[in-house]
């Protein structure tokens, strides 16, 4: 067996155990993390907005993204400690995102549940967490020689930003948290396309030469489909903010530092779909006085028309796929 045979074996090896120990300290974790919500009674206050069905899930554990926060961080710790990964300049941006938007939905969680509604910080507050976060990723990216040239060779794209690139973080860190944050609305939707996003990165991260970041994807990965052991339908516990503007936003730095941005788009136009729904009912609302939607985000308008919410899930995720495979094309080639 030759050197480059030898290396993508290992390399491949590697990658499935990150997922397996992801997947595995998930469940063990979720197993116990959920009965000590429920003994705490940290619970999930269900809008007057939404679907009346709905109701049943008042008080259902919330803050579950710990479940998959945690273990992938002590999984990745651990290997770093004992020398199995580097702590690249990428990662440790990676992991500034991940920690920095876990708190700020932790934070956010803690204040809805400690004031008995569902609402906690405001979005201005949020927002200006973000921009902190924001600030301080864009001075480790130029810091350690980051690009600020927008760059799409398939598409014709090469455009230098400069500090404009900036505020080009911001946007998609902000947008892409926000939009994992409104798709999570029903059981198990949230966390599957997020897993089937982070998939797409991880394998287009460890093909494009970001060993470091695939493997952490693969960690955060596995920790996911854990997850989803409990939060599928009927969900046992929901991810909360905790877990899904950490989601987004991590889905977006893995974008803008693998130089992915315009595949973001593609992997995430779930995503992006869901949160154009409520932008373009609120227009419509505001211009026309009437609704274009029956509901949103677009997963309330199919419940609606009557579908149930296992099938929209399913289907969801079916599109979720497709997408994923395509931006996986379009990621390794461009």
């Amino acid at each position: 067996m030759n050197t480059v045979s030898k290396f993508s074996v290992y390399l491949l090896t590697k990658s499935v155990l990150a997922a397996m120990i992801g997947f595995i300290s998930s469940v063990i974790l979720g197993f116990l993390l959920i009965r000590i919500l429920k003994r705490f009674h940290i619970g999930q206050k269900i809008s007057s907005y939404v679907s009346t069905r709905h109701m049943v899930k008042e008080g259902t554990p919330t803050m579950g993204g710990l479940i998959f926060i945690l273990p992938t961080l002590l999984i990745t710790f651990g290997l770093l400690v004992t020398g199995k990964m580097e702590l690249t300049e990428d990662l440790a941006i990676v992991l500034v995102v991940f920690i920095g938007y876990a708190l700020i939905g932790f934070l956010d969680d803690f204040l809805s549940i400690k004031r008995g509604e569902n609402e906690g910080l405001t979005s201005i507050q949020k927002l200006l967490m973000q921009i902190l976060i924001a600030i301080v990723v864009f001075y480790l990216y130029i810091e350690h020689g980051g690009q600020t040239r927008l760059v799409v060779a398939t598409l014709g794209i090469n455009i230098e930003m400069k500090w404009l690139y900036g505020i080009f973080i911001l946007f998609i860190l902000v947008g892409s948290s926000n939009a994992v944050n409104l798709t999570d609305g029903l059981d198990g939707l949230a966390g599957g396309l997020s897993a089937i996003a982070f998939i797409a990165f991880s394998l287009i991260s460890l093909m494009v030469g970001y060993t470091d970041m695939g493997i952490f994807t693969l960690i955060l990965t596995g920790a996911i489909v854990g997850f989803l052991f409990y939060n599928s339908y009927p969900a046992k516990v929901f991810m909360g903010d905790t877990g899904s503007l950490a989601l987004g936003a991590t889905m977006g730095i893995i974008a803008i530092l693998t130089h992915r941005e315009i595949t973001l788009l593609i992997v995430a136009l779930v995503f992006v779909i869901e949160t154009l729904s409520v932008i373009l009912q609120v227009i419509w609302v505001k211009c026309f006085g009437r609704r274009l939607f029956l509901m949103t985000p677009l997963h309330h308008h199919f419940e609606k028309l009557g579908m149930s919410e296992v099938d929209i899930v399913r289907m969801f995720w079916l599109i979720g796929l497709i997408l994923a495979m395509a931006g996986i094309i379009f990621g390794v080639w461009i």
